[in-house]
């Protein structure tokens, strides 16, 4: 039980020290931010701060924190580590200058960002990419909780009926200005994210459930190694590419930068609580990580939520369950689908004020997005995962980048490119050793995402002593 709380204590400690240290190379002012600079009225629309923040939570979490901490429990209790560390010296870093680069460039988004700093090939690249990951998240994020809501409802209202309704929700979602639905509803669902993590928290504690130490031993049934696959297991927990997709949604809405630390730093450290969390209950609840794999193997991971959730905390639980894993995905979902028009938009110059540009854009993602749902969900995930951590990648050397040419003293660009060194790493070795990918051995895939890592950063040296 001792290393849940000292972890906890490790991640508070993280958003006072690092987070303030990392806020301070950056260097926020009060210049004017696209919130009051634009103010359009659909996108750049100005918000409170814990508004802000609880809209921040809620786009990036989504179940992310919950099934992949969950499935990244299956390795043991060494996942802990990378959930609190992984979060602080990568994530947390990735998330707020992904927001605040985004808001000294009138609200852009990533592919945008990267087209800035990386080149104009990396740009059409990264428009590319990043809206296939967005339409494929919009998909992952609609098919699980439609699968939930169909085994409550009567059989006639199956789980192609909920993808349906939950389609047509996107719909107003990604086409309204952000303060008339997101603005109204997120907060609400951002709370009870937090309120069932508590939850958890308290059942594990009141009980009786014993949580092992950490350790380093690789636990799975399975066994996956762990590097590179719990790294990219639990995503949404420690650093996800898909957080750069959404920070910039928050960046056109935050009124003053000193606010980037609370709201990008914060919301990331509080994912990476409520992950750490639900990593503990499904080590304690199950008792041991065959268990745990076997639950996940046979009631799936909204399933395996439910019964940890009702069996820890009974009737209530079982509410809170619902709601989470019913309304934070989709709150997902829609967001996703929201930076995919924003960055179609600025492909096509399209201007966002007309609501027929809107739909003009939408019908057709959310059409791609209709016919992904037909996919099974775990291949969706396994794909989305590996695209998620080669996003975060990317998104780490972009602001590297940025920090070399924008910043006063390059050597703080060493804050993001040392995780993005790392992250080079995982991605590479997984998409090499996956089922997904190459399939080749880790006699293979070892040595050659460790080369392509070391090339990047001998790379990085060269433009830091160039720049």
């Amino acid at each position: 039980m001792i290393s849940l709380f000292v972890s906890l204590l490790v991640l508070l400690l993280g958003y006072f020290f690092y987070g303030r240290l990392v806020e301070r190379l950056f260097g926020p002012d009060d210049r004017k931010t696209p919130a009051t600079l634009i103010n359009d009225g659909v996108d750049c629309v100005p918000l409170s701060q814990p508004k802000a923040f609880l809209i921040q939570l809620l786009n990036i979490a989504g179940t992310g924190p919950i099934f992949g901490a969950l499935m990244g429990a299956c390795f043991g209790p060494v996942v802990f580590l990378w959930i609190v560390f992984g979060s602080i010296l990568a994530g947390a870093v990735h998330d707020y200058l992904s927001g605040m680069i985004s808001s000294r460039n009138q609200g852009a988004s990533l592919p945008e960002l990267t087209g800035k700093y990386l080149g104009r090939a990396a740009r059409i690249i990264m428009h590319i990419f990043t809206i296939l990951l967005m339409i494929l998240c919009g998909a992952v994020m609609c098919t699980s909780p439609a699968a939930l809501i169909a085994t409550i409802t009567p059989s006639f209202l199956n789980s192609q009926f909920w993808v349906v309704v939950i389609l047509i929700y996107y719909i107003f979602a990604t086409l309204l200005p952000i303060d008339q639905i997101i603005g109204k509803i997120y907060p609400i669902f951002g709370g009870v994210l937090i309120i069932m993590a508590i939850s958890i928290l308290g059942g594990i504690l009141f009980g009786g459930y014993q949580i092992p130490n950490i350790h380093l031993e690789n636990l799975h049934p399975d066994n996956l190694p762990i590097w590179p696959y719990m790294f990219i297991t639990v995503a949404c927990g420690a650093i996800s590419g898909f957080h750069a997709t959404q920070s910039p949604i928050i960046a056109k809405c935050i009124t003053n930068e000193n606010q980037g630390r609370r709201i990008f730093y914060g919301a990331m450290l509080t994912e990476a609580t409520i992950a750490l969390i639900w990593a503990a209950a499904g080590v304690a609840f199950y008792g041991s990580t065959q268990l745990l794999n076997n639950a996940i193997t046979s009631l799936g991971q909204s399933g395996t939520v439910y019964e940890i959730s009702t069996k820890m905390l009974g009737n209530i639980g079982g509410v809170l369950a619902i709601v989470g894993v019913v309304a934070c995905p989709i709150t997902t979902g829609d967001t996703a689908f929201r930076s995919a028009r924003i960055m179609v938009s600025e492909l096509t110059h399209l201007n966002q004020r007309k609501i027929k540009n809107r739909l003009l854009i939408t019908f057709p993602l959310l059409v791609i997005g209709a016919i992904l749902t037909q996919l099974d969900f775990n291949i969706l995930w396994r794909y989305f995962s590996w695209a998620n951590q080669t996003l975060a990648m990317i998104t780490l050397w972009t602001c590297t980048s940025y920090l070399l040419k924008e910043s006063d003293n390059k050597y703080k660009s060493l804050i993001t490119a040392l995780p993005a060194t790392f992250m080079s790493a995982v991605s590479l070795t997984y998409i090499l050793m996956a089922k997904e990918g190459l399939r080749l051995s880790a006699t293979i895939g070892y040595p050659a995402g460790l080369i392509f890592a070391a090339i990047l950063f001998i790379v990085y040296i060269w433009k830091l002593f160039k720049e």
